[in-house]
């Protein structure tokens, strides 16, 4: 046995209103520069739907994620290792920028510089990649709450599925449709396919707390890893030539901070925790001949902190008393095993993914108060499930391989956790029949509801803090100050001209940032934010300029404008980010 840490998240769907917080806030945070335009770490779907990129769950066009051969081994679904070569300078099966989206932004300068006319001057739109003029044809979130619609339905490689196999199974009349979101971000899997199909061997798995990350100075832009990712969350960034990805803000992690998404979520619907698991394993379990039977061996992987034997080999090989701790308290440990109501997405593709989540409940709950029906009453509930507005085959093909019995059980369950809730909030004697029916008891429906519904900010998030002892160990990989060039050269540049040379790390980018706002005598970063923002770097110090259209010397603000302009004091509040641009 080897015990490794793994950090995970939970979602849950019940929650999630769609309101993208989560997804502008990664994007400020990460991916506001040139290059990660089309980039979202994190993007909230609406099901049924297309996904993004689009259809990125059609695995016989993309190949991603692995297949087992005729040996019953594990193998890429890329092919062999010389196939791969073949193709790395061309590879067939990598998603093409209309896959994701060109990229806009607005001309607005058009606006405010256009002389007096008869006609209302227009803002076109322009490409952030050629910058020509645009057509709007396709966004990360261009179908956004069209779930269930005639027009794009058949769309979605899931619904495409779930015909095939049985025609009446999903309708797309008016009195029939459903709609629910799904968030997204890396999957920071256990055996990641984006590992193994990266040809540079950049992108690596930290063995303190399981983050999948990419090595810039590695990272040689083959792409390969693209195509490896069945969840498509690795992204190419065509001004530096590398490949990036989600990093489950791990520098907030090691001080003990939630991640961007998590912290900023409006629903609370995100957990983080920690899994220990057992390293050893991993292949095996990924190797389940069953497709169905993936998610009870990953389930199986997870170690049990409070086992007397996990713990002795794991002081053994060196994890930390309090990691062994916060281990204990995982809320995701917590919804993932002992209760099983989270569940992993896409296990098929045999990656052993890492966020995981637990499937919606309240259409149903909505559709029985509207038809007159006492909607949290158990006996309704549980006889209503099969007759979900969300089609439980649905659910079954994103969740558990298309095991339908998985799904119901755990739907049945919130349903049990709502009805025996329902009698304590009303002052009713407990019916423990409830929780029997879903083979539990009233104190751990109990606990979970606490935990989906109550919870804590110190619930939700129990994240370990790296150790100062590890420190060195932690440092973000050719993020030293003393980086070719010296901390006070902005790196990028190279013989071949702009970017050919290595890109700044991000610790020295904030070092430049840091010391811009602490010597210079203006608006902190007047040059350094001119056309874009980066919340990181910005102190509220002011309005750097570019960062709003400037008032017309004649008076009265410009078409469109937004707040003060550059001339804001230093105890100015910050004005509202009312610009336009990408949806």
């Amino acid at each position: 046995m080897r015990v490794m840490a793994q950090m995970g998240m939970v979602m849950n769907l019940d929650k999630c209103i769609g309101c993208h917080t989560c997804s502008v806030t990664c994007k400020q945070a990460w991916t506001n520069r040139a290059g990660t335009e089309y980039v979202w770490f994190n993007n909230v779907e609406t099901r049924p739907g297309q996904g993004y990129p689009r259809r990125y769950e059609d695995q016989e066009q993309w190949r991603g994620g692995w297949a087992l051969n005729g040996r019953g081994r594990l193998k890429l679904r890329t092919g062999s290792r010389l196939k791969r070569l073949l193709t790395i300078f061309s590879s067939p099966v990598q998603p093409k920028l209309e896959d994701y989206y060109e990229p806009w932004t607005y001309d607005y300068q058009t606006l405010i510089d256009a002389p007096l006319g008869d006609d209302f001057p227009v803002a076109r739109p322009k490409s952030l990649i050629t910058g020509e003029d645009t057509k709007i044809t396709w966004s990360a979130n261009w179908d956004d709450d069209l779930g269930g619609a005639s027009e794009l339905g058949h769309l979605d490689p899931i619904v495409e599925k779930v015909r095939r196999e049985s025609e009446d199974a999903i309708r797309f009349q008016f009195e029939q449709t459903f709609m629910f979101y799904l968030p997204r971000i890396c999957e920071h899997c256990l055996n990641p396919s984006c590992v193994a199909s990266c040809p540079s061997g950049a992108i690596y798995k930290r063995e303190e707390d399981g983050i999948v990350l990419v090595d810039q100075d590695r990272c040689r832009g083959w792409r390969q890893c693209i195509t490896g990712c069945p969840y498509k969350k690795i992204y190419f960034n065509h001004k530096t030539g590398k490949a990036e990805k989600c990093t489950l803000c791990y520098p907030r992690l090691e001080v003990g901070i939630p991640t961007v998404c998590s912290e900023t979520c409006v629903g609370r619907l995100r957990y983080l925790g920690l899994f220990l698991y057992d390293a050893d394993r991993v292949t095996e379990a990924a190797s389940t001949p069953d497709e169905k039977d993936l998610y009870e061996a990953q389930l199986d992987l997870m170690l049990d902190p409070d086992d007397p034997e996990v713990i002795a080999v794991a002081r053994e090989q060196g994890i930390a008393d309090d990691w062994m701790d916060a281990a204990r308290r995982s809320p995701v440990y917590a919804l993932a095993k002992k209760y099983r109501v989270a569940l992993p997405l896409h296990p098929e593709y045999r990656t052993m993914p890492m966020v995981w989540y637990i499937p919606p409940l309240s259409p149903i709950v909505d559709l029985l108060r509207d038809q007159g029906h006492d909607a949290e009453s158990a006996g309704t509930l549980f006889g209503a499930i099969e007759a979900l507005r969300i089609p439980v085959e649905y659910l079954a093909e994103l969740f558990t391989a298309g095991d339908t019995d998985l799904v119901t059980g755990v739907l049945r369950k919130l349903a049990a956790m709502r009805a025996y809730l329902r009698d304590i909030t009303l002052d009713r004697e407990r019916d423990e029949s409830i929780a029997a029916a879903v083979g539990t008891t009233g104190s751990m429906l109990y606990e979970l509801y606490r935990l989906l519904a109550i919870a804590k900010y110190e619930e939700r998030y129990v994240i370990p803090t790296a150790h100062y002892e590890q420190a060195h160990e932690l440092e973000e990989l050719g993020c030293s100050l003393d980086f070719d060039g010296g901390p006070y050269e902005v790196a990028g540049s190279g013989p071949f001209g702009e970017a050919s040379g290595r890109p700044a790390p991000v610790a020295v980018e904030t070092f430049l940032a840091l010391r811009d706002r602490q010597t210079s005598g203006g608006t902190a970063g007047d040059e350094t934010l001119r056309g874009r923002v980066n919340l990181l770097n910005w102190d509220g110090n002011g309005t750097p300029a570019g960062l709003f259209p400037d008032r017309d010397a004649g008076g009265g603000a410009a078409s469109g404008g937004a707040g003060p302009g550059p001339a804001a004091g230093p105890g100015d509040s910050p004005p509202d980010d009312r610009g336009g641009g990408a949806r």
